[in-house]
């Protein structure tokens, strides 16, 4: 620094140089600040995003029906009695293709939910519009977050990836008779796993539907850990006949990491716990599982958010099926058979793309 003639300071060179340094190094922190916390603030939608979805799977229906008897008890009863009616008026639109909602479909949330893990749909062959669908999805995991994040929102694009194909994603027909749960589920396009809402879909919804049932169900959640790839299929051929009785092609899809998001107690067979499960499974359509996933802060303690482990879930060839109105047995199994080889040579062709090693196999139960 040094005076001029009129007594005003000058900046010498090294200093000015000095100021500008210290000037863009202090803009530079400043910005590195705001990325990380705009990081984290996405990072904390991402984990909100799952959290709310896990307690919708977990306890939405039993809540909200308390909840709803509760009103019912209340001055409030009339708003309870006004839903009710309602639901009994609306009670079979599960079973004719739901009443879905692009705009729900396209929440920002569910952005965030697939970034979390992330989940991608990956496509490798065009489906024709002419035709209706049954994609058989595998495995089921514990709580089928590929399938319901690739089919039943747009994160990430089924519209796009296959234009002029409506997915509907089948479920336990129990949730449907759960208020405000129903509702939920049916904005997303998901529909009740059963034979009246299928027909109704494939028969009197015109073509280009595709409805994505999870085909090993609860038997195969049972089995669901990390690192074992095996689905439950060989005894499962209802979807098949199916298939034949509308002429409605069929199309595996594999989802890699979704057994990898969750880690579950497996009771072996003949214990009294897979004893428990099979109960329940029976009775009520559902096996309890036990299972643990990472904790809402931290990822290193137990918790109910499942673990940010990538899931990848391969749409493969369309397999053409003939309409049979009666199929015979005969004809089941061998389109069962193509079925099953053709899941197989979907598994190996993507494995290692997708961060399984070579020597890994498909176990089919």
């Amino acid at each position: 620094m040094r005076m001029d003639a009129k007594g005003w300071g000058v900046c010498c060179p090294s200093a000015s140089r000095f100021i500008t340094g210290t000037g863009s190094s202090i803009l530079s922190a400043l910005q590195d600040l705001f990325w990380l916390s705009k990081s984290k603030v996405e990072k904390q939608l991402q984990i909100i995003s799952v959290l709310q979805w896990v307690l919708t799977f977990l306890i939405m229906g039993i809540a909200c029906t308390l909840i709803l008897m509760y009103i019912l008890c209340t001055d409030c009863w009339a708003i309870a009695a006004l839903y009710l009616a309602w639901l009994v008026f609306d009670w079979n639109t599960p079973k004719k293709g739901g009443r879905r909602s692009q705009w729900v479909r396209n929440w920002a949330i569910w952005r965030y939910f697939r970034d979390y893990f992330p989940i991608r749909l990956v496509k490798t062959h065009n489906l024709l519009t002419t035709r209706n669908y049954i994609f058989g999805y595998h495995p089921h995991g514990i709580m089928g977050l590929g399938a319901f994040c690739n089919f039943s929102t747009e994160a990430t694009g089924v519209s796009q990836k296959f234009p002029g194909i409506r997915p509907y994603l089948a479920t336990l027909a129990g949730n449907f008779r759960m208020p405000i749960l129903r509702d939920y589920l049916m904005s997303g396009g998901i529909c009740p796993v059963n034979r009246d809402s299928i027909d109704y879909i494939l028969s009197k919804n015109g073509s280009g539907n595709a409805i994505i049932i999870v085909v090993g169900g609860a038997a195969e959640s049972l089995n669901c850990t990390p690192g074992k790839n095996s689905v439950t299929l060989k005894n499962r051929k209802g979807f098949v006949k199916l298939a034949l009785r509308h002429g409605a092609d069929l199309v595996p899809v594999y989802s890699f990491g979704e057994n990898e998001v969750y880690k579950q107690v497996i009771f072996e067979e003949g214990s009294w716990g897979r004893w428990v499960q099979k109960k329940f499974q029976k009775h009520i359509g559902f096996a309890p599982c036990i299972f643990h996933g990472r904790g809402l802060f931290s990822s290193n303690t137990w918790g109910l958010l499942p673990y940010s482990k990538p899931i990848t879930t391969v749409v493969g060839e369309p397999i053409t099926i003939p309409k049979i109105d009666n199929p015979s047995q005969k004809e089941v199994d061998f389109y069962h058979s193509m079925y099953v080889d053709s899941l197989i040579k979907l598994f190996d062709k993507y494995k290692s793309k997708f961060g399984l090693p070579e020597t890994d196999v498909l176990e089919v139960n």
